[in-house]
């Protein structure tokens, strides 16, 4: 009878591992894919989420301390008190109370609900394989080898903590595999591309404003032709690969391709691939920061996109510093909000309802409206203005289309609750969006609420722009709530230079809580107006 107890007891010790080794590796696989598969970024989490990684594995840990002193200095192994050559197999009690020690410390560090989940994609699925087999490799090795040394139940409950490393591992592992996927994946997308010579491609890219001016880019030279551009903010390489791979084909005029990076020649490796007959640079700021390193290296990586284009045209937005004061050797069509570029708008009015301007080409001009509000959006039309325009779609042909744009989603994006106006402005802030965020809030009539986490990915400068925004944010906001307790600190302190009233802010555990506080707000019959300026991902 004791034997099946035994029996039992293991089985029980395994399906507990096995399934705290899942549920941990699940959370460390998310915020790998979070991190874009990149060591670097997932062990700076790591160092930075401490305490969830101790709350996750302190049990198992003590689970293998308390198994080696059990097999050991309880049963006399460490003083020669058993006599040699004996057998310190574990018992069953060992194994039944790491497995409640390992079960516990599960329920002491539930993950709060993901705003975007685990996606299983392919290359996911092949890093879980990968996890399985090595972990299947390690229990086995451990009970062949250590059985009766006693060490396979310390060793085995210390392996559950090596979940923290094992996306890491299996990604290492795989590279090789990786590889030559995606090196299939991107031949065959050349391929593609090559089959198409009539085929018009134009790259778009920014520090901010890429994703708004590709889709009002799409929307506009739709009214003429046939147009297929990447979806949503698939922007990098594979990214780009899959929807070539995917959509296009040989009824398409024109294929807008938005591109990002996060490194130099990043950009020119999805300019190798696509082969882009136009180009066009939104922005150029202190974004990204944290793997780019400087400025400099943002503007070398944004104008790979302008160094790929032989007789073709690179538009490019003027009113940033960078892009106006860097010299090429290219065709350029500029464009802004000032005099003197190919393509320029004044007469700029914002209302809640939307925002109407002039648009000058030459002698050329025309009157646009936009259900879009916010000078910042109407540079980015401008943009799209001047590519489509240039590219065969009259300014008579563009004010309907220019009229009908939406806005894409959580970028500046109008909800009206009826009593209240939310400006959703959630997507991945940066500094210059952020202070036209403001400006655009400034303009709109009403009790004004910012809520944000502020900005991140910006390096040894990300306290500093923080606090200046906290700053802006006291010249124009009638109440701010910074949310999350690790973020507040330098939106508060630059409240605090500005001598913003206290009472005025509040910091939110969670957009939630902020949330419900606006709710709570009076606002003295004024209208409710709600600017939600960033939205952090679940690795934050």
């Amino acid at each position: 009878m004791s034997s099946y107890i035994y029996i039992a007891s293991y089985f029980l010790f395994f399906i507990t591992l096995l399934y705290s080794f899942s549920l941990n590796f699940a959370r460390y696989m998310h915020m790998f894919q979070l991190n874009s598969y990149h060591a670097s970024e997932q062990f700076k989490w790591i160092r930075e989420n401490t305490g969830e990684v101790l709350k996750r594995h302190i049990l198992s840990v003590i689970a293998a301390l308390f198994a080696f002193i059990s097999c050991f200095i309880m049963k006399g192994a460490l003083f020669g008190v058993n006599p040699v050559g004996a057998s310190y197999r574990v018992s069953s009690w060992d194994l039944i109370i790491c497995s409640m020690l390992i079960i516990t410390g599960l329920f002491l560090c539930k993950s709060k609900p993901a705003k975007k989940k685990l996606v299983f994609t392919p290359r996911v699925i092949r890093m879980c394989v990968t996890s399985v087999i090595v972990y299947g490799l390690v229990c086995a090795l451990s009970m062949i080898f250590l059985f009766d040394s006693g060490l396979n139940l310390p060793v085995l409950c210390l392996w559950q903590v090596f979940s923290l490393f094992m996306p890491m591992i299996a990604d290492f592992i795989n590279k090789p595999i990786e590889k030559g996927v995606n090196n299939h994946y991107i031949n065959d997308a050349k391929r593609i591309i090559n089959e198409l010579p009539n085929l018009i491609t134009i790259g778009i890219t920014g520090s901010y404003g890429k994703t708004s001016t590709k889709f009002y880019l799409n929307k506009l030279l739709s009214a003429k032709y046939n147009v297929l551009m990447t979806p949503e903010s698939f922007n990098t390489t594979m990214g780009v690969v899959k929807t070539v791979r995917g959509s296009l084909n040989a009824t398409y005029d024109f294929f807008i391709c938005e591109m990002g990076a996060k490194g130099v020649g990043e950009i020119k490796e999805i300019c190798d691939i696509v082969k882009p007959k136009h180009s066009m640079i939104t922005s150029i700021g202190e974004q990204h920061l944290e793997t780019f390193k400087s400025v400099d290296n943002i503007i070398k990586t944004k104008f790979e996109i302008a160094d790929c284009i032989t007789d073709g045209i690179v538009f490019l937005n003027y009113d940033n510093e960078y892009i106006r004061n860097k010299a090429i050797d290219k065709n350029v069509i500029s464009y802004g909000l000032s005099r003197g570029t190919d393509y320029y708008a004044d007469h700029i009015t914002v209302t809640v309802k939307g925002t109407s301007f002039t648009v000058h080409h030459g002698e050329e001009k025309g009157d646009f409206s936009t259900k879009l509000i916010g000078e910042h959006n109407v540079q980015n039309i401008v943009g799209a203005i001047a590519a489509a325009n240039t590219l065969g779609v009259s300014f008579t042909e563009l004010k309907t289309p220019v009229r009908r744009l939406e806005a894409v989603p959580h970028r500046m994006e109008i909800i009206d609750k009826g009593g209240s106006i939310i400006i959703d402005d959630a997507f991945n802030s940066n500094p210059a969006g952020a202070k036209a965020a403001l400006d655009t809030l400034a303009l709109m009539e009403g009790y004004k609420i910012l809520i944000t986490p502020g900005m991140v990915e910006l390096g040894e400068r990300e306290y500093d722009l923080n606090k200046a925004f906290g700053v802006q944010a006291a010249e124009v906001c009638d109440y701010v709530m910074a949310v999350g307790l690790k973020q507040a600190k330098a939106i508060t302190d630059g409240l605090k230079e500005a001598g913003y009233p206290e009472e005025k802010s509040f910091v939110a555990r969670d957009l939630n809580e902020a949330l419900a506080k606006a709710e709570t707000l009076k606002t003295g019959g004024a209208v409710k107006i709600v600017l939600l300026e960033n939205d952090l991902p679940d690795n934050y």
